[in-house]
């Protein structure tokens, strides 16, 4: 195996819970060396969260994917000080604390870059810095709240939907991921010093959700919920199937909607004006859907599917998870590898995302135990001697 993107690459990941974590994860797939800073005795809240097998939290065992696990706690000025130096040996370092308490620790960008000039730092938080709600605390949540997406999604008569994985925690990684990659481009190809990364909960997924700002700054109009429908292509929808199972067709396009029409039997639509053209037919999406529904709960899944890929028809079904694995295209690119592990046995996991075609990531180990690499760290790359390392753990630091 070649080396992979970022090999060479030390990151610290001193944050907690989903979205900084999982920035360090993405970065340990594609070969950076990843440092996981954990409370000593609990670890990471994520060890508990979700569903567990033997107490042990299967969310976390694929989040702390390729990292090595050190125990550390920063409430301790000892413990800070450590954390100081092994910042001093990185490229990253990811936290998530609240702004002041990142300040009365001393933890600060400025102050961890007087020993590291080329310290690239992520601090994620609920709201980001600067303004009235900086230092509270915040959660993906609250971010799906207030980036409009909640507002946005659910029936038109029914309450606004939050979503039940983490989506804005998501969001807010996948885009302090290219954060962290540009701040590391720029310092290495242009010879700059490392920077601060300020990345929240809500902006991230509020950059995608912008239309109904545009909307209501140049039209004055406050979108509302439409459940599955959209308004600006129709059908676009989850229809029922006979079998009780669902799908979903989108005709974002004008030609696949006409396929759509032609291939549940009312080509009729496709020359009605009222339907043909695609602002008239969006006015008359009630209709237009209740020809698709009509026409697939006749149907079981699997013959509405081969009647829509026939027909060229966009359409997919609605998986869960036995279906996900099932799927012969995802077994077929290894979507869901089964990846060893000393205390599960063996997990399903998914697998990296993006490919490379020449340096593809890959999954070396699940989450190691807690602390399990305390002596490789503070031993090894710190150099403390046994006696300082044991002082350490006798006071709760390590």
């Amino acid at each position: 195996m070649p080396d992979r993107p970022l090999s060479g690459v030390r990151v610290l990941d001193a944050a907690t819970l989903a979205a900084g974590p999982l920035v360090a994860t993405f970065l340990g797939e594609q070969g950076a060396e990843v440092i996981k800073v954990e409370q000593p005795g609990t670890g990471d809240p994520m060890r508990q969260w979700g569903a567990q097998r033997d107490g042990i939290g299967l969310m976390f065992k694929s989040l702390g994917r390729n990292k090595k696990s050190v125990t550390l706690n920063m409430r301790h000025e000892a413990g800070r000080d450590l954390l100081r130096r092994l910042a001093a040996t990185a490229d990253v370092l990811v936290m998530n604390l609240r702004p002041s308490t990142l300040t009365r620790w001393g933890l600060e960008h400025p102050r961890l870059s007087q020993d590291n000039p080329g310290l690239v730092m992520l601090h994620v938080t609920g709201y980001g810095a600067g303004g009235p709600k900086s230092d509270r605390p915040g959660f993906g949540t609250l971010g799906e709240a207030m980036s409009g997406f909640a507002h946005l999604t659910g029936s038109p008569d029914g309450p606004p939907t939050l979503p039940s994985f983490m989506l804005a925690d998501g969001a807010a990684a996948l885009t302090a991921t290219y954060a962290v990659m540009m701040a590391l481009y720029h310092r290495d190809v242009h010879g700059a010093s490392g920077q601060l990364i300020d990345v929240n909960l809500i902006e991230p997924l509020a950059r995608l959700l912008e239309l109904p700002v545009l909307s209501y700054d140049q039209l004055g109009t406050v979108t509302q919920r439409t459940g599955n429908r959209w308004d600006i292509s129709a059908p676009r929808n989850a229809y029922r199937t006979k079998d009780g199972h669902w799908l979903a067709l989108s005709a974002a396009a004008p030609a696949i909607a006409v396929r759509a029409m032609r291939a549940v039997g009312r080509p009729d639509l496709t020359a009605d004006p009222r339907f043909a053209e695609p602002d008239r037919r969006l006015a008359s999406a009630p209709e237009v859907d209740a020809a698709v529904a009509a026409w697939v709960a006749d149907r079981t899944l699997d013959d509405a599917m081969a009647v829509f890929e026939e027909a060229e028809v966009a359409a997919a079904p609605v998986y869960d998870a036995p279906q996900l694995l099932a799927d012969p295209h995802l077994q077929a690119r290894e979507v869901y590898p089964c990846v060893p592990d000393p205390e599960l046995g063996s997990m399903r996991v998914q697998a990296p995302v993006p490919r490379l075609s020449a340096t593809p990531g890959q999954i070396d180990h699940l989450a190691p135990k807690l602390g399990a690499h305390n002596e490789e760290i503070y031993g090894g790359l710190l150099g403390l001697d046994r006696d300082r390392r044991q002082e350490l753990h006798e006071q709760g630091v390590i």
